[in-house]
């Protein structure tokens, strides 16, 4: 079982309750949801973008719903997606495509769309492709405690 080390000391600094879900290896997380047999609104994905000025933002949305660019940025904000080996570089502990959605220990902010805040419990990537950390939603924010919780896509139906 392989966890980021980094998620690790975050996960007992904050005292959560979490368990480790062992799946398939997976190369997306609408794909690790599949493998998993997890539904795929209650795995938190990462997209991680960057203002090209050197600051960070986390945007997590379930892995059933696509990011909204244009519902991240507040006034005069403007972010746009990282690249790949920025993020290899951001997330040193982590294989590339497998980044938890747990920013803070990674130096950066965190908006969460609500539809993942609503569900009972949640699910994210480990810092591998075969592993999933879950817990209750109660405890996901007790680990995000400074997660700003907002609207990044489009409402379902």
């Amino acid at each position: 079982m392989h966890m980021a080390a980094t998620l690790k000391r975050s996960l007992e600094s904050a005292q959560c309750q979490f368990e480790i879900v062992p799946h398939p290896h997976s190369a997306s997380s609408l794909e690790s949801a599949r493998v998993a047999s997890v539904p795929a609104e209650r795995l938190a994905k990462p997209v991680i973008l960057d203002d090209r000025k050197g600051h960070y933002l986390m945007a997590v949305v379930p892995a059933s719903r696509h990011l909204d660019m244009s519902m991240v940025s507040k006034g005069d904000e403007h972010w746009e997606l990282t690249s790949e080996s920025t993020i290899a570089s951001l997330f040193k502990d982590c294989e590339l495509g497998a980044v938890p959605a747990v920013s803070e220990p990674y130096g950066m902010n965190m908006r969460v769309d609500p539809q993942l805040t609503r569900q009972q419990d949640i699910y994210f990537e480990a810092g591998d492709h075969e592993n999933l950390v879950h817990m209750s939603t109660e405890e996901f924010l007790k680990l995000v405690p400074r997660a700003e919780v907002c609207e990044l896509c489009p409402q379902p139906g």
